[in-house]
């Protein structure tokens, strides 16, 4: 038997490459900028959304810069029960509580962010661009423009894409599932998940590129089982990331305390 996943997918991703093209060339600009500037580029995602947030910082082959917003109330921990699946996918089409968890994050104007999100109808995704944009932050969506046919359900009228500065799409079909099973209703193997990763790779590579034509390096996590390479490495980039992202709480301080006196 051929592979029935593996084609189907090469094929979506070579799509999402051309696709995007112009997009990919933008977005890293942009995260350069933001990178090279002190910045930093946010990760956001919920349910299998938060997936690509945790794949892309940290791990090997990723560096400092990168600030993946995983709450842990949108992600899930059990099938059923106590943090199962049904809870989360509440909270995420829940209106008006995305803020309350940005509102404690380092979120500063030049900043940039990426936002996952299959459907692009979750009020999570949505809410957290439109909290971004009104903070002077660069709004990247990473989602499926095949869902755009779809009515909005946000009280805004907005999706995902309609909310973000730019849009990268990854193709992935509507249902998701990209594999027909002879004598099922329904395919089976979702793509979107993993086409994200891809997308949100093909920016990391291109904005490390773009930050060395200015000649700039940053810390890049490199696995200790190459020559030369330890976990004292590692620490040491942790520590580096450790001063970034308290420079970004110092700066973010002034706004959070303003908000909590009540002040606009």
């Amino acid at each position: 038997m051929s592979d029935l996943y593996i084609g189907r997918l090469a094929a979506l991703i070579e799509q999402a490459s051309k696709t995007n093209a112009e997009a990919f060339e933008t977005a890293s600009g942009r995260f350069a900028d933001t990178l090279a500037g002190g910045g930093l580029i946010h990760l956001y995602g919920s349910g299998h959304s938060v997936l690509p947030c945790q794949e892309a910082f940290p791990r090997y082959g990723t560096y400092v810069g990168f600030n993946p917003l995983t709450d842990p109330r949108v992600m899930w921990h059990n099938v059923l029960g106590a943090g199962g699946v049904r809870e989360l996918l509440w909270l995420e089409r829940t209106e008006n509580y995305a803020e309350k968890f940005l509102d404690h994050q380092p979120l500063n104007e030049g900043d940039s962010i990426i936002i996952f999100g299959h459907s692009g109808r979750n009020a999570s995704g949505i809410e957290t661009a439109l909290y971004a944009k009104k903070r002077g932050i660069f709004v990247v969506a990473i989602t499926s423009k095949n869902n755009l046919d779809k009515p909005a359900t946000h009280s805004s009228g907005k999706r995902l894409a309609d909310a973000a500065d730019l849009v990268i799409d990854t193709c992935s079909p509507i249902e998701d599932a990209i594999v027909p099973v002879k004598g099922w209703s329904r395919p089976v193997s979702g793509s979107s998940t993993v086409l994200a990763m891809i997308m949100t790779h093909e920016l990391i590579a291109r904005t490390a590129q773009n930050l060395a034509d200015r000649g700039i390096e940053l810390p890049t996590f490199a696995s200790p089982t190459i020559a030369g390479v330890t976990l004292h490495d590692t620490d040491v980039i942790y520590g580096v990331y450790r001063e970034r992202m308290l420079e970004a709480q110092k700066k973010h301080l002034p706004a959070f305390q303003a908000k909590m006196r009540g002040e606009k």
